[in-house]
């Protein structure tokens, strides 16, 4: 589990430190705050500890990772990640209670000087949700990839759509998830499943219908991805999910089934980086903080400066709170006449 975070100068983020973490994280952010920045700075570090020293691979812990920011962030050179007016970047975590951090400067383009490690090589998976859909575009951003090279598609997709194919077999999932998997299933009124002859994606509902996925409802497919990743097994009670913006395409009864299935697979290991700008969201990742007594480290964005509450305590001040309020309050009035 990432207990720490420290960013100086990391792209929009001149200076941010989050500690305490908890199993469930949220980042709070307008639109160009920089909450998706946070999430594939924090992504591409713990990616590269997961690839560190696994199987055969023979780079070093600094090739890992200056090969994953190059294709998460998809710069001409990792140097343009620093800050403009600043000359380098540091970031830092503490993962397990051991120390990783590097730091490089914009002239840097593939080799990164200064790098810590002292977290033993993961064996989990960790993965990035985005908002946008993978499963219809899943062939098409392997391609984009593995025989073009080419940027459009960066490392948080590419490396969902690989995981998509880790397995397809029903029932492995973990014991400790077999809860969860049962009420994403009915959010979904189904699952999804992948036909090996047509190498499509699909969704099955209950009355055993098939429908290609890409007539399938936005909501339907970011759960299901979920679901999938759960069911094959490449996520772990280890693993570490990154979900940017889950309220995309989910109507307000699916986000609130999402977030419960969320603090039930918090509680049995499972850590969760969530950026939204959805007041829904953060009220009801309140209530669950309030409900079960869960720590909610939350990190917003107040004018480019960085500040840290927990939900546990309460609702933080934030615009994105204080405007929904007051669009709330001035409902009530308009409905009272």
């Amino acid at each position: 589990m990432i207990n720490t975070i420290s960013l100086d100068n990391f792209g929009p983020t001149m200076n941010l430190r989050w500690s305490s973490l908890s199993t469930i994280n949220l980042i709070i952010g307008g639109n160009g705050s920089g909450k998706t920045f946070l999430l594939k700075a924090i992504y591409s570090s713990i990616r590269t500890l997961e690839e560190y020293k696994r199987g055969q691979e023979q780079r070093n812990a600094a090739e890992i990772l200056a090969d994953k920011l190059y294709w998460t962030f998809q710069q001409d050179k990792i140097g343009d990640l620093v800050r403009k007016s600043q000359s380098s970047l540091t970031c830092e975590l503490t993962v397990d209670q051991r120390n990783f951090s590097f730091s490089f400067g914009k002239d840097t383009t593939k080799h990164i000087a200064t790098i810590e490690n002292h977290v033993p090589p993961r064996e989990a998976n960790s993965i990035f949700l985005p908002p946008k859909e993978v499963l219809s575009l899943q062939h098409i951003i392997l391609k984009s990839r593995e025989q073009d090279k080419d940027f459009g598609f960066d490392d948080t997709y590419y490396e969902l759509a690989k995981a998509l194919t880790y397995g397809t077999t029903a029932g492995r999932n973990y014991a400790v998830f077999s809860k969860s998997r049962t009420q994403l299933e009915t959010i979904l009124d189904g699952k999804i499943e992948f036909d090996a002859i047509s190498r499509t994606w699909q969704f099955k509902n209950k009355k055993n219908q098939k429908f290609q996925i890409g007539v399938t409802a936005e909501g339907i497919k970011k759960i299901a991805i979920l679901d999938t990743l759960l069911g094959n097994r490449y996520l772990s009670p280890e693993s570490i999910v990154f979900i940017d913006e889950p309220e995309s395409a989910l109507h307000p009864t699916a986000i609130e089934q999402l977030l419960e299935i969320i603090s039930i697979l918090a509680a049995k290991g499972i850590q969760f980086f969530i950026a939204s700008h959805s007041y829904f969201v953060i009220k009801k990742l309140y209530l669950l903080a309030q409900e079960k007594q869960l720590s909610i480290p939350v990190i917003s964005s107040v004018d480019g400066v960085w500040h840290s509450n927990n939900l546990q305590e309460g609702m933080p001040d934030n615009p994105i709170i204080a405007a929904s309020i007051d669009l709330y309050r001035k409902e009530v009035e308009l409905t009272l006449g």
